[in-house]
């Protein structure tokens, strides 16, 4: 059965904004709003309404999609858990969703080299580059965390042609952005994670519920006050 009339769910925390959608007999829903450190305590109600607005049971689910990150810790671990409990209790699997690559799909391009580049706060950025290959997106460079000094250096040695990402109006003034056409406010996520979802389906990256792990970059959540009071000195110098 084509990923079309599959009845999904989908729904990615890994960010400050929120998002949830799925689709089913009353067509698709799509739900972006407040995350963050909410994100726990109101996504399960979410996920509720937007499945009775798409006219779907949780029963009726083939499969629960999740933005697996990179992105903040908390909403990682928010996102599996739930994705995790729904899936098990179900007997469904769960379809891992490239957290970056939801910002590339909601970008306006369809051709050419995209960079993603996230603000992840303490000065450092998620990024990665994806090339539109079909109805998919191709991973040139895979996820990772750059400070924002490494990824000024890799971009003034290989400049960007089109970036996408809160990283341009977080650190936009410390990045050779140069010419480059700029997606800096996601326009629809929701929706953008759903056609994510649906393609992973069509590729069959569908997983136990076991293995819905979080994709997560950053080995030090916390700074010290020596470092803390570094970086401030850092960012007065820039």
């Amino acid at each position: 059965m084509p990923a079309a009339s599959r009845a999904l769910l989908a729904f990615d925390t890994s960010t400050e904004r929120m998002a949830v959608a799925a689709c089913g007999p009353a067509g698709e829903v799509a739900w972006t709003g407040a995350g963050g450190a909410a994100a726990s305590a109101t996504l399960l109600r979410e996920v509720n309404a937007v499945l009775a607005q798409a006219g779907i049971r949780l029963a009726d689910l083939d499969a629960v999609a999740f933005g697996a990150g990179p992105g903040a810790f908390t909403g990682l671990r928010t996102a599996c858990a739930v994705a995790q409990g729904l899936a098990f209790g179900l007997g469904r699997p769960v379809l891992p969703v490239d957290s970056l690559a939801i910002v590339a799909e909601d970008a306006p391009w369809r051709e050419g080299m995209v960079w993603v580049a996230m603000d992840a706060r303490i000065d450092e950025v998620y990024a990665a580059a994806y090339r539109r290959a079909g109805t998919r997106w191709q991973v040139l460079a895979a996820p990772a965390l750059y400070t924002v000094a490494a990824l000024a250096a890799r971009w003034a040695a290989d400049p960007p042609q089109r970036v996408a990402g809160s990283a341009i109006e977080a650190f936009g003034g410390r990045l050779p952005l140069g010419d480059a056409a700029l997606h800096a406010r996601e326009s629809d996520r929701a929706a953008a994670l759903l056609r994510c979802a649906r393609q992973a389906w069509a590729d069959g990256a569908r997983r136990d519920p076991a293995d819905a792990l979080p994709v997560y970059l950053r080995d030090k959540v916390a700074l010290t006050t020596a470092e803390r009071a570094r970086l401030r000195a850092d960012r007065a110098t820039a």
